[in-house]
């Protein structure tokens, strides 16, 4: 039986929703609410914005449907640029940047050494202005070679960020071996459609994997970062923060721009650390659908919407 999480991730693979849904200017509207325009000018206006009210900021420059070198390449210097960008703000570790592996080729013949190649600059370009680089994970089929890319950057810049999906079974062990001094993991629930072999398939299976990942991480000397929008699990990790006495600045909490944002301000306000991912360019289809699928209330958003223009 299809679910409506099954229906809007295939919607983002198809060409002609794509170029329907791309057209339709009411779409363009509320696409807004979540992707903070389509050109770098328009994403450092918002960084500007929310770092001022102090919430610090992951900026996903779109862009994963990469079939060629060149488009890779293009992807390398979209990131090149949106670092220059920020370097004249001077945010330092306030804004840093989060990657997509996909977008560097990874898919492509010989993508992991390519994605590898083209990624690097971009974390050095990220360290000469003081900031990081985290490495998204995308679905299941990725981790590893996603991981072993994310090895290979940290001898020199340790501070590289990874992203886990506690969705998936696996998770768990990568999340000990991930546990270590300096290390910067992002713990989400996951938004791709896997199979059981590789992931849990219900709510409580993923609360409670993400519950017992957030515990190793946590307990760990690493820096956790909790991506998550779920009260209970914000929540949690707020009390295991304060039972490993955990200080301000060990640990944040991170939630995708558009969303729940009264929330961010309200934790922002109170001393917790908190970070909005957030995505900008003229690729946000794919994004876009993503976050339909994740969350009932965006796609309920969306509808209403479309039926009030």
């Amino acid at each position: 039986m299809l679910t409506t999480k099954t229906v809007l991730l295939g919607a983002s693979r198809r060409p002609a929703l794509r170029r329907a849904l791309v057209g339709t200017p009411v779409t363009r509207r509320v696409v807004e609410r979540f992707v903070a325009g389509e050109t770098l000018p328009e994403a450092l206006a918002v960084v500007r914005r929310l770092t001022g009210e102090g919430i610090a900021v992951t900026l996903d420059h779109l862009g994963e449907d990469v079939t060629e070198p060149e488009e890779a390449r293009a992807s390398r210097d979209a990131y090149l640029a949106l670092l220059e960008g920020l370097a004249p703000l001077g945010l330092g570790p306030d804004a840093e940047v989060s990657v997509k592996l996909s977008a560097f080729g990874q898919a492509l013949p010989g993508g992991h050494d390519l994605a590898l190649d083209l990624v690097r600059p971009v974390v050095e370009a990220a360290a000469a202005i003081g900031t990081t680089v985290t490495l998204d994970m995308e679905d299941s089929t990725t981790v590893d070679s996603t991981l072993a890319v994310l090895a290979e950057l940290r001898r020199d810049h340790p501070g590289t960020g990874a992203v886990l999906q506690a969705a998936l079974r696996r998770t768990e062990d990568d999340v000990r071996a991930l546990a270590t001094p300096g290390s910067r993991v992002r713990l989400v629930k996951g938004a791709y459609d896997e199979p059981p072999s590789a992931a849990h398939q219900g709510r409580r299976d993923v609360d409670a994997a993400y519950a017992r990942c957030l515990g190793v991480l946590m307990r760990g000397p690493g820096y956790p970062m909790v991506g998550s929008h779920d009260p209970a699990m914000v929540d949690l990790a707020q009390r295991l923060a304060a039972e490993y006495g955990r200080t301000a600045d060990s640990w944040e909490v991170q939630m995708l721009h558009g969303i729940r944002t009264d929330e961010q301000q309200r934790l922002a306000a109170s001393g917790t650390r908190v970070r909005a991912y957030v995505p900008y360019g003229r690729d946000w289809y794919g994004y876009f659908t993503r976050r339909l699928a994740e969350r009932p209330a965006n796609l309920r958003f969306f509808l209403r919407a479309l039926v009030s223009r």
